[in-house]
């Protein structure tokens, strides 16, 4: 395996974009190209999300829950986290602040705008 870039389903795709650009990330491929977007992949950095409409899934793979949040958390590693959080913060809600865990990384978490959240971490010395 060389890496994982989640698909991960929503509504609005337009708010989800404007949302993770607050975070860095760019747009790097849509479908299609112009008009009513169906999927998105954004990037920053290494780290790769897609994002596709519930509309565009049809009756396909009907064991994906067609309603947004989950029982899962992104794991997000990134270098100066302190400059980040302070970036970010008054974009974004913030529901964990800077903290130092008890495995020794610095993190925060958020909300993004489809009720998932994202946890942001440095391995700091």
């Amino acid at each position: 395996m060389n890496s994982v870039a989640p698909n991960i389903f929503v509504n609005d795709l337009k708010a989800t974009i404007a949302f993770y650009q607050h975070l860095g990330f760019t747009v790097t491929v849509t479908v299609p190209e112009e008009g009513d977007l169906v999927w998105v992949m954004m990037t920053n950095g290494s780290v790769v999300f897609m994002f596709q409409s519930f509309s565009s899934l049809g009756d396909d793979l009907p064991e994906i829950k067609r309603s947004e949040g989950g029982s899962l958390l992104l794991y997000i590693q990134v270098n100066n986290i302190r400059t980040f959080f302070e970036e970010v913060s008054t974009k974004v809600r913030i529901l964990k602040g800077l903290e130092k865990t008890f495995y020794g990384a610095t993190e925060f978490s958020v909300l993004d705008n489809n009720g998932y959240v994202l946890t942001f971490a440095e391995d700091e010395k």
